[in-house]
């Protein structure tokens, strides 16, 4: 595997810069680091804002419900998104796999007594599923995304993080009663249709009936922009006829124009979730991405530049996000916006609060931007079990 952070890396392209932008991107930088020392010594302007106290509670979209006795198993489990979903769902996992050793520090934390695998007993290229056939109802993962996403310029096989195979691997060997693939919505284009034809439907529609759809986590009330595309297989063709999408939970209407799920509890906006002031704008915040690719260890979540055209329009400050509510705090940012922290963007992202991500920030947000929305994964799983329970094995 390569290294995300190294500039060896196939997929990393260096921006043709002149020196002159150069220039201005390095004063930024150094204005940045100094205002930050500042804030840290005391020696900034005073907050701008209170410490903020959150409105949107992330377990209450998610109530944990009984052991539905079924075993689940976690591939690129990442922060744990799709494991927080299963967990308060009612199943139980046999084990979770990532690469990333911080990524499994984490689970631990949060879940001392399962068994996690992190670093190189982590990489799902070298892992002899067998051990687990026979005992495994769902196997559930996200395959890294940016080999379909336009951030990670869309290379699709040709790109060395295109995890699909193994995914498909494993499902083959575990041979578990249901799948679930998460993926960004891009691989469902027209660009990958003969990709997603050969690498998935292909190989598993032979023991598997296989749906495929979008869920949005704005219907589950999840303040963010989050769209993304789910295969679930069933191996018991009574499972996959009993098998029913997951329903929206809440209406986002209010913030995107839509008139569709009315009657629905609304979704908040990104303002109100965080308990920030009402300066009479709100809307969902923009998809939080992960800035774990590359070879700079970022601490913004910024995407694109409409992106910044709405965090703007909320008042809120998506780069250099801090460790915690207090240090944002201390740091006034541009425009006297209010400065996001790691615990904020956990709360965009549908994450309990006492979920154990913590520093280094870069890591954190990594973690927090490729995870799953917590409970869209939750409604999901729900919609899964029900499908199995009371089928035949």
């Amino acid at each position: 595997m390569y290294d995300a952070r190294g500039t060896d890396a196939p997929w990393y392209q260096a921006r043709d810069l002149t020196e002159t932008e150069r220039a201005a991107f390095r004063a930024t930088t150094l204005a940045a680091q100094q205002a930050k020392r500042q804030a840290l010594s005391g020696d900034g302007p005073l907050s701008k804002h209170p410490i903020n106290k959150p409105r949107l509670s992330a377990k209450k979209l998610m109530p944990m419900l009984r052991r539905n006795g079924m075993t689940a198993l976690s591939l690129f489990s990442g922060g744990g998104g799709m494991d927080i979903g299963f967990d308060r769902a009612g199943f139980d996992h046999a084990a979770s796999y990532d690469i990333l050793e911080p990524a499994a520090v984490v689970l631990r934390a949060a879940h001392p007594q399962r068994t996690v695998f992190g670093g190189a007993a982590g990489d799902v290229t070298r892992v002899d599923w067998r051990r687990h056939r026979g005992t495994v109802d769902v196997l559930h993962g996200g395959p890294p995304c940016q080999p379909f996403s336009h951030a990670g310029r869309r290379q699709g096989s040709e790109d060395a993080r295109d995890m699909i195979p193994e995914f498909v691997r494993a499902v083959q060997s575990v041979r578990p009663r249901a799948f679930v693939c998460e993926n960004v919505s891009g691989l469902l284009t027209k660009r990958f249709a003969d990709y997603v034809q050969a690498t998935i439907l292909t190989p598993l529609r032979g023991e598997y009936t296989i749906k495929c759809f979008h869920l949005d986590a704005a219907d589950f009330g999840v303040p963010q922009r989050r769209r993304r595309v789910f295969f679930v297989g069933f191996r018991e063709r009574e499972a996959a006829e009993k098998f029913v999408t997951p329903q929206p939970t809440h209406c986002a209407g209010h913030l995107t124009g839509s008139l569709s799920h009315l009657g629905l509890p609304r979704t908040m906006g990104a303002r109100e979730a965080l308990g920030l002031t009402d300066i009479g704008v709100d809307d969902l915040a923009p998809t939080i991405r992960s800035g774990l690719t590359g070879p700079r260890h970022t601490t913004s979540i910024l995407n694109s530049v409409t992106a910044q055209r709405v965090w703007h329009s909320l008042g809120i400050w998506p780069n250099g996000v801090a460790l915690t509510r207090e240090m944002a705090s201390s740091y006034v940012a541009k425009h006297d916006h209010f400065r996001l922290s790691v615990p904020d963007c956990m709360v965009l992202q549908g994450f309990p609060e006492d979920w154990p991500i913590t520093k280094p920030v870069y890591m954190a947000l990594g973690l927090i931007g490729n995870s799953v929305a917590p409970p869209m994964a939750y409604r999901l799983a729900r919609s899964v079990a029900q499908a199995l329970r009371g089928s035949t094995p």
